[in-house]
């Protein structure tokens, strides 16, 4: 049995863990990311967590990478150039587009189209055409369009996208101008949006299939860099990738279809809380993960919330938005970090908080490699909320150069510095609690029903107030909460979706039909987790189909199980009804008609078993005390004890104010607030009177 690693590169901090699966043992490392070559702050790492647990490089027998290069790609407007084959009379589909407009109530007065990630010069048209239900209407003219991907080709595309307005039904055409393509230009990466997205609904699945197509190139330098450079430091590892849905995938399944990777980074947290709240006995729950640059938040009940549509901003507006059609966990992500940058707009006067961030590079004021721009780091920093050292004090923090950051701030809205420092932190705090909202109440849930687990550099900094705003209890402080998300890719399983579409109406559908169909779909996942190495027990194949009343606009996944569905729909339609009232609060008395069916294949992996520890003497942790200091509160200064989290034990109780420090990160705890330390280590926050 081996070492498992778990890498997680956010925009300011690369984070790792290392399990051993036969001892149960972690190491955790953090390190400062490289932008410029994410691999460098990589490599730091795995040096570090391996000189820490006394092992060679080569002990590593698997790692498992989350990433963000494909969103980064699409946010900052760096992807390829992409060519695109549509139908003729197609050609301008991506502009189009769909004609629904995102809230608020005024979204239609402040939206902005996309602009295209396939130009309207690099779009070309295929004499062909297939009806809906995949019969041949027009052969494929072969001559015409070889000559038009030529003309793409010595034009400078650097990948190219076939998406046939009815491939869902049949993907012969399209398979026909990708060998086309091939014999073209051997080397062209080549995406059929049959293999990305075999459903109706042509926008949505032209746009997924161009996005993989644009995010391709950066993707496929980034891993076969990665790669290089594992392979250089004399690694033998297996490396796999984090898919958006917290499953696992192969470096080659990765760069054929990274469109699965956008929400690759995200998922790694969500899965780590799950399996930090599950232990601990709080399925339900949000999560609240606070990084260097942006914040995500889920909510989930007893497993992750999967999503199969990801609105991704563009870097031109964060009211510009691509639909794309792939399973992730549902989060939302706000530009709130602990390097988001604190503005004044001349217009307004109005103090504003982000979505613009120090990064890791020059970083927030108080890192002092350069930075002069107030941060939220920096007004933690002024407040006391963060001692002046970060990462076991092997990053000492500039109290000095963070006043002088916030001061601007204060001197732009008639402030002196602690109340423009406590400013900036209460209007991180609501903007956070939005995106909180947005995932709970606005979905018809009550915040105070779950816990929040609060993660991440800065998670832990901010979690405690937001659990006050939102009454959510008990906030869950993991140990090692800065690399959360390294541990949720180490715990994650191989996973993959075979979708496809079977538009009927249940009285008119012979269960027969539907099962064989699911059961062909079952048929392809087990394939590709046999490529994926995982066989026998391992393999686990979950089934679902989209429904919804006839002729409605959108579907509602309902899990199926083969068997029983040979016995009649009568279970299914019951349960497609009940959703639909919890959902939406009412049922309707019409046709139910099928969708999509869908097979989900799950690889299991050896799992972590995190240990349970006995409670130890006294409720007082007095002897994890290392000294204290005085902290910023509601306008005036507290005495404040830090506690060394090392030292604290299951059954003790730390007092607010607080201040807990470990290497990863910094738990604050406020005046009439309690942490309680259980059997997992965890600090579970409430109210001083629960």
């Amino acid at each position: 049995m081996g070492y498992r690693l778990g890498i997680d590169v956010g925009g300011t901090f690369t984070d790792l863990l290392l399990f051993h699966e036969e001892t149960g043992r972690i190491w955790r490392a953090k390190t400062p990311s490289t932008p410029a070559d994410q691999s460098i702050g990589v490599l730091e790492g795995i040096n570090q967590v391996c000189e820490r647990a006394g092992i060679h490089k080569d002990a590593i027998d698997s790692i498992i990478h989350g990433t963000t290069v494909g969103t980064n790609a699409v946010l900052e407007g760096k992807g390829g150039r992409v060519g695109l084959v549509t139908t003729i009379g197609f050609e301008q589909i991506l502009h189009l587009a769909r004609g629904q407009t995102p809230g608020p109530l005024a979204g239609w007065m402040i939206m902005m189209k996309p602009d295209p990630r396939a130009s309207l010069e690099d779009t070309v048209e295929a004499q062909e055409r297939m009806d809906a239900r995949g019969h041949v209407v027009r052969k494929l003219d072969e001559a015409d369009i070889r000559a038009k991907i030529e003309g793409l080709v010595k034009k400078g595309i650097e990948s190219l996208t076939i998406s046939l307005i009815n491939s869902f039904a049949n993907p012969a055409h399209e398979y026909q101008i990708r060998d086309i393509a091939k014999q073209v230009a051997p080397k062209l990466p080549v995406t059929c949006s049959y293999d990305v997205l075999p459903q109706f609904r042509e926008y949505e699945r032209a746009e997924t299939a161009v996005l993989n197509s644009y995010i391709r190139p950066n993707v496929s330098r980034y891993l076969h860099n990665l790669e290089s450079k594992l392979k250089g430091a004399k690694l033998k590892a297996m490396l796999n990738v984090l898919r958006s849905d917290g499953g696992l995938m192969s470096v080659h399944a990765a760069e054929d279809k990274p469109v699965n990777l956008l929400m690759s980074g995200p998922s790694g947290g969500v899965t780590g809380a799950l399996f930090i709240a599950n232990r601990a006995g709080f399925p339900n729950m949000m999560t609240f993960d606070m990084g260097g640059t942006s914040t995500d938040v889920s909510l989930n009940q007893g497993e992750a919330s999967i999503g199969r549509e990801t609105n991704i901003a563009t870097f031109a507006s964060q009211n510009t938005v691509l639909p794309i059609k792939v399973a992730s966990v549902d989060v939302r992500t706000i530009g709130a970090g602990g390097g988001s940058i604190a503005h004044v707009p001349a217009l307004t006067k109005a103090l504003r908080i982000g979505p613009m961030s120090a990064g890791a590079d020059p970083g927030p004021a108080c890192y002092g490699k350069g930075g002069t721009a107030p941060t939220v780091t920096d007004a933690n920093v002024v407040l006391g909320h963060l001692p002046p050292q970060l990462l076991g004090g092997k990053m000492k923090l500039d109290v000095e150069k963070a006043k002088a950051a916030v001061k601007t701030i204060g001197d732009a809205i008639g402030l002196e510095v602690h109340a423009a420092a406590e400013g900036i932190i209460n209007i991180v705090n609501e903007s956070m609690c939005g995106a909180l909202r947005l995932v709970s109440v606005e979905r018809g849930h009550d915040p105070r029903d779950f816990a929040l687990v609060a993660f991440g550099g800065a998670g832990p900094l901010h979690g405690n107030a937001l659990g006050a705003i939102m009454g959510s209890w008990p906030v869950i402080v993991p140990p090692a909460p800065g690399v959360l998300c390294a541990l949720g890719d180490v715990s994650s399983e191989y996973r993959n979706e075979f979708t496809r579409t079977f538009t009927s109406t249940v009285d008119k559908t012979k269960p027969e039909d539907v099962v064989k169909a699911i059961k062909e779909l079952g048929k392809k996942a087990s394939d590709w987790l046999t490529s994926e190495g995982i066989t026998g027990k391992a393999q686990h194949i979950r089934y679902e189909a989209d429904v919804r009343y006839y002729r409605q606009g959108y579907e509602l996944p309902i899990q199926v199980n083969p068997d029983k569905l040979l016995k009649g729909f009568g279970p299914l339609v019951n349960e497609f009804h009940n959703t639909h009232q919890r959902l939406y609060q009412f049922k309707m008395d019409v046709e139910v008609e099928i969708v999509n069916l869908r097979a989900i294949g799950i690889g299991k992996t050896k799992q972590i078993k995190l240990a349970k520890k006995k409670k130890k003497g006294a409720p007082d942790p007095k002897g994890a005390v290392t000294g204290s200091h005085k902290v910023y509160f509601s306008g005036a200064w507290v005495e404040t004890k830090i506690y060394d989290r090392a030292k604290l034990s299951p059954g003790h109780v730390v007092k607010g104010p607080a201040i807990v420090l470990e290497e990863d990160s910094t738990t604050l705890i406020h005046p009439r607030h309690k942490g309680v330390v259980d059997e997992y280590s965890n600090i579970l926050i409430y109210p001083a009177g629960k």
